[in-house]
């Protein structure tokens, strides 16, 4: 099996702006497509931005909504599956979600933010409640959990134990927690063996300033591909043999003794 060529797209697009968005996401998408990338991950809340106050009842949507229509030509018009962030409404209820849209333009997955940050999400969004949604693309399987979630070592553990082999976490990280970027990721990846593609915004919004930093890690605890501060896209590969390797000789999985852990739940 070949590896999966993944693009993060760092980018904070213009906050309000959906129409805005989904061109930059169409141009990403474009310039992912043309390095090889079977896969597009974009930022939390992507669609709309993150830092819309207010605004969110007005610009949420449901998940067959504008913006899943458009990202789903998106995916078609470049032959690669894109994930992006948005406010799902479901009647009077809003959630914090991200949705992949396969190459075909089908809907593979929708996932519901679980583990809301700060006053800001809790004041607007519904937590969701089921912890491991998954896909698969090319023979890879996929899981999504969206930024705060991945800091819980118990979501990224059951998706390892769900057999998600690349982990997708459009992320909303911002000042002074970019340590979560830089060293909890690939330690995530390490402890759970599979991969990590996380995927942030960048610069000032509104009263937060997100870090950057997005990344690829891998199940050996390295970073393949790193972005900087700034608005960037990178290509990092996901080898599917590798990973089995990795597993083979990183044995977490197979050695654990779930009998003693009752505590923690």
């Amino acid at each position: 099996m070949p590896p999966l060529r993944t693009a993060l797209l760092q980018s904070s697009g213009r906050p309000g702006a959906v129409e805005a968005n989904l061109k930059t996401l169409d141009e990403a998408a474009a310039r992912a497509a043309a390095g090889g990338a079977r896969l597009l991950v974009a930022p939390e809340l992507f669609l709309t931005g993150y830092a819309i106050g207010d605004a969110v009842p007005e610009l949420a949507e449901p998940v067959d909504g504008p913006g899943a229509q458009a990202a789903a030509g998106i995916a078609v018009r470049h032959g690669l599956a894109v994930l992006y962030g948005y406010p799902e409404r479901d009647g009077e209820r809003i959630f914090n979600s991200s949705q992949l849209i396969g190459p075909d333009g089908t809907r593979l997955a929708n996932y519901r933010k679980t583990h809301l940050f700060g006053c800001f999400e809790q004041e607007w969004f519904t937590p969701g409640e089921e912890t491991v949604v998954q896909a698969e693309l090319d023979g890879i399987g996929i899981g999504l959990l969206i930024c705060y979630d991945v800091e819980f070592p118990e979501n990224v553990r059951a998706h390892a134990l769900a057999g998600t082999d690349l982990l997708l976490v459009p992320t909303a990280q911002m000042h002074p927690f970019q340590f979560v970027a830089e060293s909890v990721i690939p330690v995530r990846a390490f402890e759970s063996q599979l991969y990590v593609a996380y995927v942030n915004r960048t610069g000032p919004e509104g009263e937060f300033e997100f870090v950057g930093l997005s990344c690829l890690a891998g199940p050996d605890g390295t970073v393949r591909t790193r972005a900087g501060r700034g608005e960037e896209l990178v290509i990092g590969e996901v080898d599917p043999e590798f990973l089995a390797a990795s597993r083979a000789a990183n044995p977490y999985l197979n050695d654990r003794r779930p009998g003693l852990y009752g505590s923690v739940a």
